[in-house]
């Protein structure tokens, strides 16, 4: 008997639909055919072992599954359950008339039970497209899966209630997400805030700047001076992630399998800070059985490299291309897959590898040249992409020791909103940009218009510093956000002059 099961493939951050056919004949073998690897073909011993924990058995005749299409490599543990209930369908040891009408996807476990999978909510939002009447997934994933309306969401802890289920014996009860209740309530589930940061003032300035035109931003300050402190609380002061960009994000990290148990949408922007040691592979995303790296997990948040410098070269030079783009090509010979990577990028430093270089009360101990070297461990096409360079300098015990507390990051957040607002209603007719770091060379002209007095300025600046035509750019992006901030139409000279200061390692006399 011939009987068809549908499970799902990822590819990237979208899903494809598998079709299971299943065949038991007379003779004997098991045959797994459709471009499966390994953890597919083990799948015949964990069923075997399964089922028989369970009460059922694989039949003893001639088994081929098919898995279509054939030209999709068929990856993971996943296809365990879809392929148990074909074979039981098609041996006739459980009724087949519903089998069609969902996608079926889990990983068995010897005793029946399940385990959950990656890429539920891709697979969900397909099997909705495609007209599927319901998706039967393990229990740890389905409030993740819930999200999608319109489709009947499944939870099972074991494949004794899946085969209950489809001969007619129990009703499973569906599994319901309030999407927009649940979103809504824990926008501002932070666990950061700026208030904590005492001091500090011109560099909380800095970050609301930042935030308000989704710049990116590097730190450069000696060691204990609230660099990580600081980063930690960005992602508080960004505005709410609307539902498109939460749903987005939370595909991103259901296929590298980084959401919790029992979790459903992301309400709040990720914060991403990968160790020094990262492959530029685990960064970008990619390997053999490709998967998204940390930019594309810190999509649509902040994504903080400390230490800078400590990174592999290598490792520093592939972020060029997603900060321009804002996407990751992974490329292969026979296929190629595009994950999202629109974040903001916050990097820290010491000033030197003894990190007291310009420290106010400690003598630094590297010698000549070290931290121009240190320093030229950074690209300068890297650093013309970074908009805000800002000095951090040690709290002074005075502010350390005060009880007057700082001003609070929804304090702050509301005046990201309403520039963001402003950025909004300026760019709604312009596809792909939504806040001033996104502005394109023309846009730029169109926009970011400066008056004589303005224009003197720069010149003088650009002569004095010896910045690149990039560079250039990146002031006056800055200096838009900031006369965003102030609620003024026109980029005023004092606008450009604290653009320009946020330019702290283009100067002459830096690393001097």
């Amino acid at each position: 008997m011939l009987v068809k099961t549908y499970g799902s493939a990822v590819h990237g951050i979208n899903s494809t639909t598998i079709t299971i056919e299943v065949d038991v004949s007379k003779g004997i073998n098991f045959f797994m055919v459709g471009l499966p690897d390994s953890a597919v073909k083990e799948s015949h011993h964990r069923i075997e072992t399964a089922l028989k924990h369970t009460g059922y058995k694989i039949p003893g005749k001639r088994i081929v599954v098919n898995m279509a299409p054939a030209d999709i490599r068929k990856e993971g543990s996943a296809y365990d359950l879809p392929i148990a209930v074909g074979i039981l369908a098609a041996s006739e040891q459980i009724t087949a008339d519903a089998v069609h009408e969902y996608i079926i996807m889990g990983e068995l476990s010897l005793d029946g039970s399940l385990q959950p999978v990656k890429g539920a909510l891709p697979i969900a939002i397909q099997a909705r497209q495609e007209g599927f009447k319901g998706f039967i997934l393990p229990l740890d994933n389905a409030r993740e899966a819930a999200v999608v309306n319109n489709l009947d969401v499944f939870g099972v802890e074991n494949i004794k209630q899946v085969i209950d289920f489809f001969n007619g014996d129990i009703q499973l009860e569906k599994v319901k997400v309030n999407t927009r209740e649940e979103f809504f309530s824990r926008l501002d589930d932070y666990d950061f805030d700026f208030s904590e940061v005492k001091g500090q003032e011109n560099i909380k300035r800095a970050f609301e700047v930042a935030a308000a035109g989704g710049h990116n931003l590097i730190m450069i300050g000696p060691p204990g001076a609230g660099k990580t402190m600081l980063a930690k609380r960005l992602p508080g002061i960004l505005p709410p992630p609307s539902l498109s960009e939460a749903l987005e994000t939370t595909k991103i990290h259901s296929v590298a399998g980084k959401l919790d148990r029992n979790a459903s949408l992301l309400p709040v922007r990720p914060f991403r800070s990968p160790h020094h040691t990262i492959s530029d592979v685990a960064l970008v995303g990619g390997g053999s059985f490709p998967q998204p790296g940390e930019i594309s997990l810190a999509h649509n948040g902040v994504l903080f490299l400390d230490e800078l410098p400590e990174f592999k070269r290598t490792v520093l030079e592939v972020l060029r291309q997603p900060l321009e783009d804002r996407v990751v090509t992974v490329s292969r010979a026979r296929f190629s897959i595009e994950y999202p990577a629109s974040f903001m990028l916050v990097a820290s430093m010491n000033p030197c590898p003894c990190g007291y270089y310009n420290h106010p009360e400690k003598d630094c101990v590297c010698a000549p040249g070290i931290v121009q070297k240190y320093l030229n461990k950074i690209s300068g096409p890297l650093l013309d992409r970074i908009d805000i360079h800002i000095e951090v300098t040690p709290v002074p015990f005075r502010e350390l020791a005060e009880l007057k507390s700082s001003e609070k990051s929804s304090d702050i957040r509301v005046r990201v909103m309403k520039a963001r607002e402003t950025q909004e209603q300026r760019y709604k007719d312009m596809k792909g940009i939504y806040c001033n770091a996104q502005m394109s060379s023309k846009v730029l002209r169109e926009v970011c218009l400066i008056d004589n007095a303005g224009s003197t300025l720069l010149k003088t600046a650009m002569e004095k510093l010896d910045l690149s035509a990039r560079a250039y750019d990146r002031i006056l992006k800055v200096s838009r956000t900031i006369a965003d901030l102030d609620g003024s139409e026109d980029i005023l000279p004092e606008h450009l002059a604290e653009a320009i200061h946020y330019r702290s390692l283009d100067r002459e006399t830096w690393a001097a």
